[in-house]
């Protein structure tokens, strides 16, 4: 019962903002918009994130816009009794959503989708430093142009390796970060960045252009922060 009582809390705080505007102008005038700068938070215990991914085989796209990584059934997010699905990540230079301010220099946005459609984003933040293995493993396997998925021959990806060890997190609703900037998403923006040195980030600009919007307004919303 106490467990209950706890999830029906947390959506309110969630779900607790403006009315969602039209969806033909939600990147224009959405009030519930991503990204957004992270600076007072609603301190709480929240439910353990519980990510349980494996090695699967690799799915990998060019969009012209970014990397893309789209996995089948098997990879999975629980977060108390609730459980989402994998469903691709990809990446956006610079990082998005901001810690008191700090810009980080990119983001991985690993996206999920629970079995009744409900969308949460889990947001790794990047910041320069040294050598990253799991991007020393993807970047060169990029295909060279924007022409669909390639299943690559032999080849598995472990999504575990974005993740950073410490698992504490900001938790807000927002929205996709590109348009159609749909509304009602769940962020979890995992309080600790992992690293990517100066030359991974560099060999990933030259393919792709910055694509991540600016930060915007939070119009009433609440944040959390796990304690």
């Amino acid at each position: 019962m106490t467990r209950i009582r706890f999830s029906i809390s947390l959506l309110g705080l969630l779900f607790a903002t403006a009315p969602a505007a039209d969806a033909a102008s939600l990147c224009e005038s959405g009030a519930r918009q991503s990204p957004i700068d992270i600076t007072a938070t609603r301190k709480q215990v929240l439910p353990a994130l519980d990510f349980r991914y494996t090695a699967a085989p690799l799915k990998i796209a060019n969009d012209g816009h970014t990397v893309r990584v789209r996995f089948g059934r098997g990879q999975e997010l629980r977060i108390g009794n609730q459980r989402y699905a994998l469903q691709q990540f990809h990446f956006h230079t610079p990082g998005g959503d901001r810690i008191a301010g700090e810009e980080f220099p990119m983001v991985a946005h690993l996206l999920h989708r629970s079995a009744t459609g409900q969308l949460v984003g889990v947001a790794v933040l990047l910041r320069a430093g040294v050598e990253n293995p799991f991007m020393a493993r993807l970047l060169p396997r990029i295909p060279a142009k924007a022409d669909g998925d390639h299943l690559v021959a032999g080849a598995t990806i472990d999504a575990s390796g974005l993740l950073p060890t410490e698992r504490r997190y900001f938790r807000y609703l927002g929205s996709l970060t590109a348009p159609p900037c749909t509304e009602g998403v769940d962020w979890i923006v995992m309080k600790q960045p992992i690293e990517i040195s100066a030359a991974q980030l560099a060999q990933y600009r030259r393919r792709f252009s910055d694509n991540m919007r600016a930060a915007q307004p939070l119009n009433g919303r609440v944040v959390l922060e796990s304690r």
